[in-house]
């Protein structure tokens, strides 16, 4: 049976959302367009992620507008209308009578009335809430309304209403992820799992880049992630240490590492799995030691994950264990503690341990609040991916390192007692690793 999230779930979100706006409000939500490719061709739609959140409908040049007890309804949207000639070549379209029937729509006209219905809901608001700045073509359509309802006021209607970034509210709620949620992102992270072991199995010196790709999107696409989360990284050797390659051209040597930075969308919510393992099945000596030094930062970090403990300590946790490695390969020399303050271990490792993921690979939320890292709480989903890279350009590093990159990734989520490694199906111990090449 296909999961996904019931409408149910998209109205309590937009009541939610509603609530949080408050009386004499209103929120403007345009959806996403098709984007050219080539000529007459397009990319594959993806909806934008807000209007997905609080519609589950996924048709471009839409508009969502939510009115707090508005007498004819709360939820409008404006969309395109049925068209049987353009519907046989381009796809069918639900039509103002299909949102209201399947969509939980109360109000809903066509997408081309836009300019004589909307600005009339927007009368007499006090807050208009719209992200400015996200949409640039609708922006200027929004603030010709606003212009149109001020010139009004000098004709002795009422003042315009205060502009507000919806995007405050809106991705404070999406930080939080609900069962559905959950159930969503687990069969995405379990699906790119598999992905990521018959990426493994197929994996062979001699091989170039793409054809280890082809077999990522093979088994995502048998898993019903037809699309990936973002442009998968499959770098071979020195490739591995740029971090976010995405040629993807190279021929597979024997000697080398290969890291592959993967993950399917399952009904709009991402995964985003990070592994390391070499080409011909065998870790090296140096690549055992430097591979064990990332696992055991990942693991610290992941250790630093439960409720009340907050979006700094797993960084803090990894950056501890690879400097401290750093300092035992000869990577680097000084005081531990000194190192860390000057920050030293960037030379190695130059991102942060992870970011939140949902129904963006990286999604929204903030990270601080108040000027403090944030707390973590139950429902949050946020990735692990330590790592430690060592160009063959650094002539600083002993030759046996150089060439060398390491990543690895994990999706976490945060429980009420802890935390849930959502992509835990997927190799990632030596020992695991070479079982399963051989």
């Amino acid at each position: 049976m296909k999961l996904k999230i019931s409408q149910s779930e998209h109205q309590r979100r937009r009541i939610k959302l509603m609530e949080l706006m408050g009386e004499s409000s209103i929120a403007i939500i345009p959806s996403a367009h098709e984007v050219c490719r080539s000529r007459d061709t397009d990319f594959a739609f993806r909806q934008d992620s807000d209007f997905w959140y609080l519609s589950g409908f996924n048709e471009p040049d839409c508009v969502l507008v939510l009115i707090p007890n508005r007498k004819h309804g709360e939820y409008v949207m404006f969309n395109r209308e049925r068209d049987l000639e353009t519907e046989t070549w381009h796809g069918r379209r639900f039509g103002q009578e299909g949102v209201l029937e399947h969509f939980g729509v109360d109000d809903a006209f066509p997408i081309e009335d836009i300019d004589d219905i909307l600005p009339g809901l927007m009368e007499e608001k006090d807050k208009i809430f719209y992200a400015l700045g996200a949409n640039n073509h609708f922006d200027e359509q929004v603030m010709g309304w606003l212009n149109s309802l001020r010139k009004k006021v000098h004709q002795g209607e009422l003042p315009v209403g205060e502009l507000i970034d919806v995007r405050h509210l809106l991705h404070d709620m999406r930080l939080f992820k609900s069962a559905q949620e959950i159930k969503l992102m687990r069969h995405a992270a379990e699906v790119s799992a598999r992905a990521h072991i018959r990426a493994m199995k197929k994996t062979r010196p001699g091989k170039w880049e793409w054809e280890i790709e082809a077999e990522l999107k093979y088994e995502m696409a048998l898993g019903a992630c037809r699309f990936e989360a973002y442009n998968s990284i499959v770098a071979g050797g020195d490739n591995a240490c740029i971090l976010h390659y995405t040629e993807n051209q190279h021929k597979l040597k024997t000697k080398d590492l290969l890291l592959i930075d993967a993950g399917g969308e399952y009904q709009g919510y991402a995964a985003d799995i990070t592994r390391t393992f070499p080409v011909n099945g065998k870790f090296s000596r140096v690549q055992k030691k430097l591979y064990n030094l990332v696992l055991k930062a990942q693991q610290a970090a992941i250790d630093e994950i439960y409720p009340g403990s907050d979006w700094s300590k797993p960084h803090k946790a990894a950056v501890k264990v690879l400097t401290e490695g750093m300092i035992e390969l000869g990577l680097l020399k000084g005081r531990l503690l000194t190192l860390i303050k000057k920050e030293a271990y960037k030379k190695y490792y130059m991102h942060k341990t992870g970011h939140w993921l949902g129904l963006d690979v990286h999604d929204v939320g903030d990270y601080q609040v108040s000027g403090k890292p944030r707390a973590l709480e139950a429902g949050m989903v946020l990735t692990v991916e330590p790592g430690i890279y060592i160009p063959a350009s650094d002539k600083k590093a002993s030759k046996e390192f150089r060439g060398i990159g390491i990543r690895i990734e994990d999706d976490v989520l945060v429980t009420d007692n802890g935390h849930d490694v959502l992509s835990k199906n997927t190799p990632k111990t030596i020992a695991e690793i070479e079982g399963l090449m051989a």
